[in-house]
C-alpha cells in the first residue's frame, strides 16, 4: 500500500512520535510506501511531499514539532480545494491518507471522507479537547512545562510580594489551567467553561494578604471572560480562519486585580513555550500507539475513523463523532479544586 502522512494545526509535542511510528509500522511490518505531505493539508492541496523511510525518520522520536512542518488552511479554500486533493490522491497512487491534528484539523478530515477520499485520523491538541478519546498525546507535555513554570514563578512572586497572573493556553477549554494549577498549588484559576466573578477573585487574592501571605499566583487559561458587565473586558478580533484573537486576560486581569487591591500585578504568558521541546514519555508512548493503530486500520480498510484512548486501549471512533463537540471541564472537576472560580 501507499500512505501519505500530515501533520495540520498548531503543532505539538509527540507529532515527530507518531510520524516515526506509521513509517516503522507501515514500512517494516507490511512492506508500504509512505509519504510526508509539507506543511499540513496546504502540501496536499500543491502536491508537495517527500518520502518517509526509516531514515527519514530516525532520531525524531524524542524531537519536538514536526518534520513535516505544519500550517493552517481556510475552510473555504479546502472545501474549494476537495477535487484538486482527490486528484493528487489518484495521481500519487495513495491507499490512505492519515492526517494529524485538533479539532480543525479533523473537520477537514471528515470533509475529505465525506468526498470519498481514504481518511484515517490521529487526534492531537495540547488542549485535550477532543471528546471522543480520553486524553490526546501532547496535553501531558504542556501541563507539564506550565506546572514548572508556576513553580519557578512562586519564588519571584513571593520575593516582590506581587500578585502573579500566568496566562496559559485554552481557547475554549481549561483542562491546561486546571491541571497546571492544581498541580501548583495555584491560588485561583480561571477558565473558558465558566466567566469569573471578579470580585470574587479580587476578595480570594486579597484575603491571602490579610492572612500574612507575601504573594499570589492566579492562573488564567488565554480563552476566560469576565462575567459580563463585571469589568472592562476587551473581547479581541477574529482572525482570517475564524479564530478568536484574544486581546490578553493576563495583561488586562493584572490591571484589573492592581487596581481593586493595591499590590503589584503582572501578567506572564507562556504562549508557544507550551508546544516547544522534548514530549514526556506519556506522550512518546501514546503517539507511538496512535500512529500504530492508525497503519492498522488502513490496513483493514476502517475508513472515516481515527484513533482515540478509551481506558489504556486504542480503538476506532468515527470522525463525524469526533468533530461533534469539544471536551469542556465538566463541573465536578471545579468542586475537586478549590482554587476554580
Amino acid at each position: 500500500m501507499r500512505i501519505g502522512v500530515l501533520t495540520s494545526g498548531g503543532d505539538c509535542p509527540g507529532l515527530n512520535a507518531v510520524i516515526r511510528s506509521v513509517v516503522h509500522r507501515a514500512v517494516v511490518d507490511h512492506g508500504d510506501e509512505v509519504i510526508g505531505f509539507r506543511d499540513g493539508w496546504k502540501g496536499l492541496l500543491e502536491c508537495d511531499y517527500l518520502k518517509l523511510d526509516l531514515d527519514a525518520v530516525g532520531g525524531i522520536l524524542a524531537r519536538g514539532g514536526t518534520i513535516l512542518g505544519s500550517s493552517r488552511v481556510q475552510p473555504s479554500h479546502l472545501r474549494d480545494g476537495v477535487e484538486r486533493a482527490r486528484g493528487h490522491v489518484q495521481e500519487l497512487g495513495l491507499d490512505a491518507i492519515i492526517p494529524i491534528g485538533g479539532e480543525g484539523t479533523l473537520k477537514a478530515a471528515r470533509l475529505l471522507s465525506d468526498n470519498g477520499l481514504p481518511i484515517v485520523g490521529v487526534p492531537k491538541t495540547i488542549d485535550n479537547d477532543i471528546a471522543v478519546t480520553d486524553v490526546t498525546f501532547g496535553f501531558d507535555t504542556a501541563v507539564g512545562v506550565a506546572t514548572e513554570a508556576l513553580d519557578r514563578l512562586k519564588t519571584t512572586a513571593e520575593s516582590h510580594q506581587r500578585v502573579l497572573v500566568v496566562e496559559v493556553m485554552g481557547r475554549h477549554t481549561g483542562w491546561i489551567a486546571l491541571h497546571s494549577g492544581m498541580a501548583a498549588g495555584a491560588h485561583a484559576v480561571v477558565v473558558p467553561e465558566r466567566p469569573f466573578d471578579i470580585e470574587e477573585l479580587a476578595r480570594k487574592v486579597g484575603e491571602r494578604f490579610e492572612a500574612g501571605k507575601r504573594f499570589a499566583i492566579v492562573v488564567a487559561a488565554e480563552g476566560a471572560k469576565p462575567k459580563a458587565g463585571s469589568m472592562e473586558f476587551d473581547e479581541g478580533g477574529k482572525d482570517v480562519y475564524g479564530h478568536e484573537r484574544f486581546a490578553g486576560i493576563a495583561r488586562q486581569l493584572s490591571l484589573e486585580l492592581e487596581h481593586r487591591l493595591g499590590k503589584e500585578a503582572r501578567p506572564v504568558i507562556l504562549g508557544h513555550v507550551q508546544r516547544g521541546g522534548t514530549p514526556t514519555a506519556y506522550d512518546r508512548v501514546l503517539a507511538t500507539r496512535f500512529g500504530w493503530h492508525a497503519v492498522e486500520a488502513v490496513h483493514r480498510g476502517e475508513f472515516g475513523k481515527m484513533t482515540a484512548l478509551r481506558g489504556t486501549d486504542i480503538v476506532m471512533v468515527s470522525l463525524a463523532e469526533a468533530v461533534e463537540t469539544l471536551k469542556t471541564v465538566p463541573e465536578d472537576r471545579y468542586t475537586e479544586a478549590e482554587c476554580v472560580l
